[in-house]
């Protein structure tokens, strides 16, 4: 029995975010020597297949599309931006602020199957839906079996 006001998943949710303030994900395959990008927060994505292609959707609500960067690699797609906190306004008191704002990055390894240069991002209403389309060798093929 859970007492009054008290959310187990929640004090999850709010430990994890914690977590990943303190040790943030950093995108992997990059050059040694390059600075290492540290995020404040990383958006919440959706991956889905279907036989033509994959595609990744991320909730990035108040990120203006000059903000959103997407870059693909050596295999490896990366989104990465930043979403501003509004000015502080004289007068104005904040009791809670539990969205995060700073900077962002999430990267993915990509198939082989990823036709690279088909790539599109489209940004509409704070989601970033990244369109990757297969290559023609990773679509299912029909073979016509004769009789001999």
């Amino acid at each position: 029995m859970n007492p009054l006001g008290w959310n187990p998943s929640r004090e999850l949710a709010e430990m994890s975010d914690r977590l990943n303030r303190i040790f943030p994900r950093v995108p992997r395959g990059g050059n040694e020597n390059e600075a290492m990008t540290v995020a404040d927060w990383i958006p919440s994505v959706d991956i889905s297949e279907t036989t033509a292609e994959y595609v990744i959707k991320a909730e990035i609500p108040e990120v203006k599309k000059e903000d959103v960067k997407v870059t693909l690699e050596h295999g490896v797609l990366t989104v990465q931006g930043v979403r501003r906190q509004e000015a502080e306004e004289k007068g104005k008191k904040y009791h809670r602020v539990e969205r995060s704002y700073g900077s962002f990055v999430r990267s993915f390894s990509l198939p082989d199957l990823v036709d690279n240069a088909q790539v599109q991002a489209v940004f509409k209403e704070g989601i970033l839906t990244l369109h990757l389309p297969k290559s023609e060798k990773a679509k299912p093929k029909a073979i016509e079996v004769k009789v001999a």
